[in-house]
């Protein structure tokens, strides 16, 4: 179980009592609709670094929500974090236009991985933009929620988790 979350006290009380698996930090604002972008580790530092010292002490694995920022990675390792996961909005947005997102993606999780970071990539992705990302080797894990349930209505989510599975697994091997 991972639980996606704000890096409130309420939160941080119900992950404690919870016990997920993972507990990914993001940014929250009552008034959006979905995440914005990644949370900014250098900006919130202190909060995100006791946060996350209260999950590890209660053993729970940490993840952020970050951009694909070399600064950014480095506070998110400074902090504590096990994991990042990169944002990949821009290149989502982009993908079939530019490859620079994708180059800053590969170069990002190169990085991260490099200084003891894993990996993971989520925001925006879908059945057709998921392919070069899922060539990324660093890149161990995936957030899809809307394209697979949207899939779902169709299909219905077996087979929109199946389809995407076997995307991603046939895409990395």
């Amino acid at each position: 179980l991972n639980l996606e979350m704000a890096t409130t006290e309420e939160m941080l009380r119900i992950a404690l009592q919870v016990k997920p698996d993972v507990v990914t930090l993001v940014p929250e604002r009552p008034e959006e609709l979905t995440t914005e972008g990644g949370l900014d580790v250098v900006k919130n530092f202190p909060l995100i670094k006791k946060r996350i010292t209260r999950l590890k002490n209660a053993g729970i694995t940490t993840s952020i929500f970050i951009e694909a920022d070399r600064e950014q990675i480095e506070k998110a390792k400074e902090a504590g974090a096990d994991k990042v996961e990169l944002n990949t909005d821009g290149y989502a947005r982009r993908w079939r236009r530019s490859g620079k997102e994708l180059e800053r993606i590969k170069e990002k999780a190169k990085y991260s991985s490099g200084i003891g970071l894993r990996v993971h990539a989520g925001h925006g992705l879908d059945y057709w933009n998921i392919i070069p990302i899922a060539q990324i080797p660093e890149i161990e894990g995936f957030s899809i929620g809307f394209a697979i349930v949207a899939r779902a209505v169709l299909v219905g989510l077996k087979e929109a988790v199946s389809e995407m599975k076997r995307l991603v697994c046939a895409t990395a091997s």
